[in-house]
C-alpha cells in the first residue's frame, strides 16, 4: 500500500497501543474516541484527531476497535450516508478489528459496498494477543475478505501484528477469532478450576501450574493467565463480559455448520453465570472468583441440607 495513511475508530485499551504502533510504523493515523483522554494521548505521538467519523470519509483505510458491530454500525451511520451522496475513492477498505459475529460482519460487508457504490469493501481482521501484544506489536491478525484486499493491507496489519493470516471471504476472520476464544475462554476456565480446587485442597496452585507448565498442560494461556489466576489479580486487560459474547458466536457458528461445540456451550453458561455475579468489567481472570462463588454456594446448600436432616423428625 503506497498511501500509507489511515482512520482509526477507537482507542480503548488494545486500540490505542494498536494505533501507536501504526505512527512508530510511519503510518499517518487519524483517529476519533469518544473519551478525549486517549485522543490527547495519540495527538502527542503524532496521530490526529478527527472532529468524527464521517471526517474520515476520504482515508484509504478506516480501522475500527469497539466493543461489537452495533457500535460500528452506529458509528458509521454518518460515513455511510455521506458515502451515498459522494462515493468515497476506489479501494477505500473498512477493517472490522473487533470481535464480531461472523455472519452479521457479513451483512455489514453488504451494507458497506451498497451504501459507497462498490467502491469501499469491509475485511474483518480481528485480533489475538491482548493488551501486551498491543503494546509490542505482536498480535495475531486473522483476516476476512477478498484476496486483493488483503494483500493491499498486508503492510498496515504488520505494523500492529507479528502473525498476520489471511483465513478466507469476509466473516472467516471473525470465525477464527471465535475458534480462538473458545479455546482461551475454556482453557482459562479449566485453569481457574484447577486452582480453586488446588487451593481448596491444602494445595499451592502455584506449585501446581508450575508443574502443569512442564507437562503436556502447559500453553499460551497459562503463560499468561496463570499467574493472575494464581495472584487473584483481577484488574482489566480484557473486560470478562467479552468472552462471554464470543463463545455465543461460537454456538451462533456451530448451528449454521451443524457442529456439536459441548465445550463452547457449557463455557457460554459459566461466563453468563460470571456476569450475573457482576464481574464483567473485571479481567477474564475473574472466572476463578465466579467459581469460587458457586463452590461457596455449594457449600452452603450442602450445610443447609444437612442442618435439615438433622432437625428431621424421625
Amino acid at each position: 500500500m503506497e498511501d500509507r495513511t489511515a482512520g482509526f475508530v477507537g482507542l480503548g485499551l488494545m486500540g490505542l497501543p494498536m494505533a501507536a504502533n501504526l505512527l512508530r510504523a510511519g503510518w499517518a493515523v487519524t483517529a476519533w474516541n469518544r473519551s478525549e483522554g486517549p485522543l490527547r494521548e495519540l495527538v502527542a505521538h503524532g496521530g490526529h484527531s478527527a472532529p468524527n467519523v464521517s471526517s474520515l470519509r476520504d482515508l484509504p483505510v478506516i480501522a475500527f476497535m469497539l466493543p461489537d458491530l452495533s457500535f460500528i454500525e452506529d458509528a458509521t451511520a454518518g460515513l455511510l450516508a455521506s458515502w451515498e451522496e459522494t462515493p468515497p475513492q476506489a479501494g477505500t477498505a473498512v477493517v472490522v478489528m473487533s470481535s464480531v459475529s461472523p455472519s452479521k460482519v457479513q451483512v455489514f460487508g453488504r451494507t458497506v459496498q451498497e451504501a459507497s457504490h462498490g467502491r469501499a469493501a469491509v475485511v474483518d481482521a480481528p485480533v489475538s494477543g491482548g493488551t501486551r501484544g498491543a503494546t509490542g506489536g505482536t498480535l495475531a491478525i486473522m483476516a476476512g475478505g477478498a484476496a486483493d484486499d488483503f494483500r493491499r493491507l498486508e503492510p498496515f496489519f504488520a505494523a500492529m501484528g507479528t502473525t498476520v493470516r489471511h483465513m478466507g471471504a469476509l466473516g472467516s476472520g471473525s470465525l477464527a477469532k471465535a475458534c480462538n476464544q473458545l479455546i482461551v475462554g475454556t482453557t482459562t476456565a479449566a485453569l481457574a478450576e484447577a486452582a480453586e480446587l488446588a487451593e481448596r485442597s491444602g494445595m499451592d496452585p502455584a506449585a501446581l501450574f508450575d508443574v502443569l507448565a512442564g507437562g503436556l498442560a502447559g500453553s499460551r494461556v497459562l503463560e499468561n493467565v496463570g499467574p493472575r489466576l494464581v495472584r487473584k489479580d483481577y484488574i482489566p486487560t480484557g473486560p470478562a463480559k467479552f468472552m462471554h459474547k464470543d463463545l455465543s458466536f461460537v454456538l451462533e457458528s456451530a448451528e449454521a455448520a451443524g457442529a456439536a461445540v459441548p465445550m463452547a456451550t457449557a463455557g457460554v453458561e459459566l461466563y453468563a453465570e460470571l456476569r450475573r455475579q457482576g464481574l464483567g468489567d473485571k479481567d477474564l481472570a475473574v472466572v476463578r472468583q465466579a467459581i469460587s462463588n458457586l463452590s461457596d454456594n455449594t457449600d452452603n446448600a450442602g450445610a443447609a441440607e444437612t442442618a435439615t436432616k438433622g432437625t428431621a423428625a424421625p
